[in-house]
């Protein structure tokens, strides 16, 4: 990773982590940098860790989440089987990380690279709840001005300018395509080829009766591909089952 100390690395990423790669803007093709005065996108990065033996066979419980934000690197460390849970859940997030592009992994041991052999375990019509969930909770943040403590300067001033956050309105369009996307393909675009079109949201573009014009359309669209998907109800719990404790059992040498 440009920019980034053996020392940083130390303090963002705990030991034994099994898979690493961007997530966020750089993943999607819509990261803005720091050149651009509205630039308010951090270098966001997900990794996946095995925790201490203890963890897993002893009483002493490692923390299965760690997050840090340092400087422009923001940083979500998940434990293996927390992870796993969340694959299970749907999580657009997590999934994502499943379906980056090569030049977005930045680590991937023989762990991390099992569950991206394995990702189809976890594709199912789940991702239709997960994703337009989260679509609307994006489109109501966006122009709920109570909502503002979470928001840092820069971006409560765009707010202010464009009178809704242009960066939600973004994730809730990206959301909406992506679930349906998948609800019909059966694998997470996660590079956008239609960047352009988000990058031009995001930066303002768009008024917000055009964005939620647009989303209503899309839910539209993504109700229709539910039915449509011939997509499993559910994930494949038993493999992943199977899968996690062949991973455990070798890593701990039982």
């Amino acid at each position: 990773m440009k920019n980034m100390t053996p020392e940083l690395e130390s303090k963002l990423f705990p030991d034994n982590v099994v898979l690493l790669g961007y997530r966020g803007s750089i993943a999607h093709n819509m990261y803005v940098p720091n050149t651009d005065p509205n630039s308010i996108d951090d270098i966001d990065l997900m990794a996946v860790f095995m925790a201490p033996e203890d963890h897993y066979l002893g009483m002493k419980q490692s923390k299965d989440t760690v997050e840090k934000f340092v400087d422009q690197w923001d940083v979500v460390n998940y434990e293996f089987k927390k992870f796993v849970h969340l694959l299970l859940k749907s999580n657009p997030n997590v999934l994502s990380l499943l379906w980056l592009r090569e030049n977005h992994y930045v680590k991937r041991h023989k762990y991390g690279q099992v569950l991206i052999d394995n990702r189809d375990l976890f594709v199912s019509k789940k991702i239709y709840h997960s994703f337009t969930g989260y679509a609307y909770s994006q489109l109501k943040r966006m122009t709920n001005p109570t909502k503002k403590g979470y928001l840092g300067a820069k971006r409560k001033a765009l707010v202010d300018k464009y009178g809704y956050d242009c960066k939600n309105a973004a994730h809730c369009i990206r959301l909406l395509k992506m679930g349906m996307e998948f609800l019909i393909e059966g694998r997470l675009n996660v590079f956008r080829d239609d960047a352009p079109m988000l990058l031009e949201i995001k930066k303002g573009g768009w008024s917000v009766e055009d964005v939620q014009l647009e989303a209503k359309k899309l839910f539209t669209l993504a109700d229709e591909a539910y039915v449509r998907s011939s997509l499993k109800n559910a994930p494949d719990y038993a493999a992943v089952n199977d899968l996690v404790k062949e991973v455990l059992r070798d890593y701990l040498q039982l």
